[in-house]
């Protein structure tokens, strides 16, 4: 049976929150609770504060049991809740405590909200900052080494013949017989460029034989005067000799 004084209480509380409480008996309630400064962006937490009055109340702890109206809490998050309200009933035991208790709760769930936008807030952060990352990894590209270089150079170099031979095959197969045979020898004449490069790679050669300690010959050695070559040429012979 509930006291004189738990039935005023009960009679204050009701008019203190004419929406928020539900009575449930003379001697349980329920009330909703929020949040006291709800943030803007971030959704409301609301919870539904349940209270069961012993005989001995207020010189005992009433009964709290707490369920989630709106928002997103863990059970982990209600215990510590509930442990709170229990260690400040504690401080209030002998005296109407109903009050004291959900103010309490509505300031927690304040700081509560807050800390969980912050969080929000730095994982949100956190992600933009990967993203940009990830983003300038693209346009940086892989460094390129040595190593990397002559692999790509190689798979290019293979593709490339692979692509040719591909056109090659494709371009022959709309000419006629005769029209293969003279693209293959047009194909096996060397082009302008392509003597101009081997004759370029012989006289490369040739200057390395010459370094290599290629003896030389002196061409003067062997060359006859003009005077000599008219002398030769004034040599007559009869039919004596």
């Amino acid at each position: 049976m509930a006291s004189e004084a738990l039935l005023e209480e009960l009679e204050v509380l009701e008019s203190i929150y004419p929406t928020e409480l539900q009575r449930i008996s003379n001697t349980a309630l329920e009330i909703e609770a929020e949040q006291d400064d709800p943030l803007d962006g971030y959704p409301l937490i609301k919870l539904l504060l349940s209270v069961q009055y012993p005989d001995a109340y207020p010189d005992v702890l009433p009964e709290l049991s707490l369920t989630v109206v709106d928002g997103d809490l863990s059970e982990k998050e209600i215990d510590a809740l509930i442990r709170d309200l229990l260690a400040i009933g504690e401080e209030n035991l002998g005296m109407a405590m109903t009050f004291t208790l959900v103010s309490h709760l509505r300031e927690q769930l304040s700081k509560l909200s807050r800390s969980k936008k912050e969080e929000q807030d730095r994982i949100e952060k956190e992600l933009e900052r990967l993203a940009i990352e990830e983003e300038e990894a693209k346009t940086r590209g892989t460094a390129v080494t040595l190593e990397s270089f002559k692999a790509w150079k190689a798979k290019f170099d293979k593709e490339m013949g692979l692509k040719k031979v591909q056109e090659e095959d494709e371009k022959l197969k709309g000419l006629s017989a005769k029209e293969r045979e003279e693209y293959k020898r047009a194909q096996q004449r060397l082009s302008g460029r392509q003597l101009f490069e081997r004759n370029k790679n012989l006289d490369t050669q040739d200057e390395a034989l010459i370094e290599e300690g290629t003896v030389s010959v002196d061409i003067s050695q062997y060359e006859r005067t003009r005077e000599e070559e008219q002398e030769d040429e004034g040599i007559t012979f009869s039919d004596s000799d």
